[in-house]
């Protein structure tokens, strides 16, 4: 165990975790409108943010933070039973979806077909195959490492992705789904398969604000979000090898050589 072991008893930790928790509690819930939409802000994003901003101003230690990270899969599992208690009731509903739900996944091939023309568009290279060809969560870095090597460039591409969604990819989707589906004409329902992306965090962010959103709704939309994240991880990496990579390499064949003669142009005229 070793000092990792002890570092679960430090109680400044564990102080630090309850006073940020009582802060947020306190502050509550707050819905800020932005043109036709709304921004819901809140606890666990409030969380989020003020944990960064005290690792960063090494308020918390490194191994604190190394200890801390196994204890969020304790307390997603909390969340991992209080979804299975809820899908019981909703079954007949989740059944009624039936093609929706399993066919949603294909949704997540948007990361491709939206982000790669965009990566191009900004200068980078074969990087961008590792980060659009999914979200890339842990599965994913683990293919394209497999695929193409740790020190390649799609190697650096999806670790790129990997970190960025491990520190803003929660805040970013909880502020998304709030306000996406103030302005968008989806059912709610729509919103809660679509925060099923194979990422526990990221899921309950999203469907966290989406409860806040439709608190009518709220034990329908964390059963779907439940269901959608647990199809997700089951088939997300098998969505990745067979149809993911090889389509992000097909489009990057296709757009890179488009890309690259724009920008010598550009260079050329500058």
């Amino acid at each position: 165990m070793g000092q990792k072991g002890l570092s679960w008893l430090d109680w400044r930790l564990h102080g630090i975790v309850f006073i940020l928790t009582v802060v947020t509690e306190r502050i509550g819930t707050h819905r800020i409108p932005l043109g036709p939409g709304v921004i819901v802000l809140f606890p666990m994003l409030y969380a989020m943010i003020l944990g960064l901003v005290l690792y960063l101003g090494k308020f918390v230690k490194k191994e604190q933070a190394d200890a801390a990270e196994p204890m969020i899969v304790l307390a997603i599992a909390y969340l991992i039973a209080k979804i299975g208690v809820l899908i019981g009731p909703s079954m007949p509903k989740i059944i009624a979806a039936g093609p929706a739900l399993i066919l949603q996944e294909f949704g997540n091939l948007g990361t491709i077909l939206l982000g790669l023309p965009l990566a191009l568009a900004l200068g980078f290279g074969r990087e961008a195959i590792g980060m659009t060809h999914s979200v890339g969560r842990e599965p994913n870095v683990g293919l394209i490492v497999d695929t193409y090597g740790f020190n390649s460039p799609e190697g650096r591409g999806v670790m790129a992705v990997y970190i960025v969604g491990t520190v803003f990819g929660a805040v970013f989707m909880g502020l998304m789904a709030g306000f996406l589906s103030t302005i968008l004409p989806l059912h709610p329902l729509s919103y809660a398969m679509a925060t099923g992306i194979g990422s526990g965090s990221m899921m309950t962010a999203a469907s966290s604000s989406l409860a806040h959103v439709f608190p009518e709704l709220k034990d329908d939309i964390v059963a779907f979000a439940g269901a959608s994240n647990l199809l997700t991880t089951a088939t997300g990496l098998y969505m990745s090898i067979f149809i993911g990579l090889p389509l992000a390499n097909k489009l990057y064949s296709v757009l890179k050589p488009r890309f690259s003669k724009n920008q010598k142009e550009v260079v050329k005229n500058a």
